[in-house]
């Protein structure tokens, strides 16, 4: 069992990313090493399966999130970053945000225990050589999902986009079909309960 990334991904896959679709052009540049390597990976495991027979299993997450995260602002994803700058942010009594981008590029998250559901039913039912998309299929912008993030943490503060910083890839939203049809995953916690599953951990753990 293998996982991939959605960074392996061209920078403009059509909107649902179809697996059919992984090696179709090169992956946004910020990711593409990541990426690449990972593909790199799957061309391993494929040959494996064809000429020796392995159970190479090669699953692709969307960005992940939830309770046990890394909330290193230095290293940290986009969701547990925005959950430790609001929260920093209303224990200093500061009223502003500062967030990389316009706000525009689209993404889809699954929550962690969603995932693990996912590897054990494809570990149980799924013994195929095709690369399989795991996520909700639901897609959000990085606006968007700050609003929510504010709403979980209670910030109430201005937020402030800083144009000259990166977006990253445009969109990214998963078709799911195959991980459905393949061996029966659909996820369960819908994005607004994840993250309030996520903050509550944060704040109980006082994480720094």
């Amino acid at each position: 069992m293998v996982a991939g990334t959605i960074c392996s991904y061209p920078k403009l896959t059509p909107v649902p990313f179809h697996e059919d679709e992984l090696w179709n052009g090169y992956p946004e540049e910020t990711n593409a090493p990541y990426g690449i390597a990972k593909k790199a990976v799957l061309a391993g495991a494929q040959a494996y399966r064809q000429q020796y027979g392995t159970n190479a299993v090669f699953l692709l997450p969307v960005n992940l999130y939830g309770p046990g995260d890394n909330f290193d602002l230095e290293t940290s994803h986009v969701i547990p970053a925005l959950i430790r700058k609001m929260v920093d942010a209303q224990k200093h009594g500061q009223t502003v945000v500062e967030l990389w981008g316009d706000g525009s590029p689209t993404r889809e998250f699954l929550y962690v225990d969603d995932c693990v559901e996912a590897f054990v039913l494809a570990e149980r039912s799924y013994d195929g050589p095709e690369p399989v998309n795991l996520g909700t299929g639901a897609e959000i912008s990085i606006a968007e999902l700050a609003g929510l993030i504010g709403e979980a943490t209670g910030y109430e503060g201005e937020i402030r986009w800083d144009t000259s910083k990166p977006n990253g890839q445009p969109r990214r939203a998963l078709d799911t079909t195959r991980a459905e049809k393949l061996f029966g995953f659909r996820a369960s916690v819908p994005l607004r309960e994840g993250l309030s599953r996520t903050v509550e951990w944060y704040l109980s753990h006082d994480a720094v």
